[in-house]
């Protein structure tokens, strides 16, 4: 069936506008824009397992207020579509209040993956990392054995 021009600049649209919402603690119209299929995967930025969700809602709804104040927007490094599938790599541009910390970057690398189910798109999988600014081989070592970042 595949995806229109249309309806993929929508759903890129989207994904903007729902980075925006969850970064200034729209929960409620994060949840109106993005639709999460059952079995949901999630990468978070800050490492670790997968986080398996069969319905992410009530998991984003908790989010409330650990978010604040914050302003995105999208660069859409690159879209790939096939059948009923979607793949948005991104960075969002980013900046908020997040867990009481004040205002800063928190800016990630995105990807999403999308399946249609019926007339709408399904988010399958996130994968978010901080690593929008490169890092030097020392620091990645340091995280690949789970230590902290020297100096930090």
């Amino acid at each position: 069936m595949g995806i229109t021009d249309d309806e993929l600049a929508a759903l890129v649209r989207d994904a903007a506008e729902a980075a925006h919402a969850f970064i200034r603690g729209d929960t409620d119209r994060y949840l109106e824009l993005v639709h999460h299929a059952p079995g949901f995967t999630l990468f978070r930025p800050y490492g670790g397992p997968a986080a398996r969700s069969q319905s992410r809602a009530p998991v984003v709804r908790e989010s409330a207020g650990y978010f604040q104040h914050g302003e995105a927007t999208l660069e859409n490094v690159e879209t790939h579509a096939w059948g009923d599938t979607v793949v948005i790599a991104m960075v969002e541009r980013q900046h908020g209040e997040v867990g009481g910390t004040p205002d800063q970057d928190w800016s990630l690398r995105v990807t999403h993956v999308y399946r249609r189910d019926d007339d709408r798109w399904l988010l399958v999988h996130r994968h978010a990392d901080a690593l929008v600014r490169p890092i030097d081989l020392a620091v990645l070592a340091s995280i690949a054995r789970g230590e902290l970042v020297p100096g930090a």
